[in-house]
């Protein structure tokens, strides 16, 4: 493969991520600027969601910094940031509720979230054994290092895309709730939908990033071979 293969990877590898930050950023600054006319804060969206499935045993807590919303299913706790956590939005909202999605598709025993909770640990020991091989490789040039280490980049790649039908089925079970339990008026429902696609998008992102990354190196190095 060229250096034109090689520069266009690399160039793309800095543009999809940017561009998904940049559109998650927008969706998100835009929905929290548009009020929830009920009144309802992210707090309140969570705790209606997860006590309407049963899970009140989950508990809501807030947590400092910019869009760190997550749900932990080893402790069974639902974390939101203070935007979120206090925040009247249909931002705060739609973010409250693809969290409590991801807590019910815990109790429900959904399989793509399985998958991903039992791949997690795998996958952060393999990333940063592949990075040390590609480092190594580098520097010494040995190419069998560098291949091993786009390898198992793979490993990172499998899990992208286990994620990404988990994050959309939180997104649909979020926004469903949302409707069905009257959390935003119907008029604001599309906002809450813009806001949760631009988020889904960002695993797409992440999944055409890796692709991009082991190209770049099977392309950059090949030519040494």
């Amino acid at each position: 493969m060229g250096w034109e293969v090689t520069i266009i990877c690399y160039l793309l590898m800095l543009i999809i991520p940017l561009y998904a930050s940049i559109k998650v950023r927008s969706a998100y600054n835009s929905t929290k600027k548009k009020n929830n006319e009920l009144g309802f804060t992210g707090y309140d969206v969570a705790k209606k969601i997860l006590d309407s499935n049963g899970l009140t045993s989950i508990y809501i807590v807030e947590v400092k910094g910019t869009m760190t919303d997550a749900y932990d299913s080893s402790r069974k706790v639902l974390r939101l940031s203070s935007e979120v956590f206090h925040g009247k939005t249909i931002a705060a909202a739609s973010i409250a509720a693809h969290e409590a999605g991801h807590a019910v598709q815990d109790y429900q025993n959904y399989s793509w979230f399985k998958r991903r909770h039992r791949l997690g640990p795998v996958v952060s020991l393999g990333e940063k054994i592949s990075y040390v091989l590609l480092v190594v490789g580098c520097v010494i040039g040995l190419l069998d290092l560098i291949y091993a280490g786009v390898i198992l980049m793979g490993v990172g790649l499998f899990f992208e895309i286990v994620t990404l039908p988990c994050e959309l089925d939180a997104s649909k079970r979020g926004l469903t709730f949302i409707k069905d339990y009257n959390l935003i008026q119907d008029k604001d429902y599309k906002y809450a939908k813009k806001m949760l696609k631009a988020a889904a998008f960002t695993y797409v992102a992440a999944i055409l990033t890796i692709l991009l990354q082991m190209l770049y190196y099977l392309s950059r190095f090949s030519r040494r071979d």
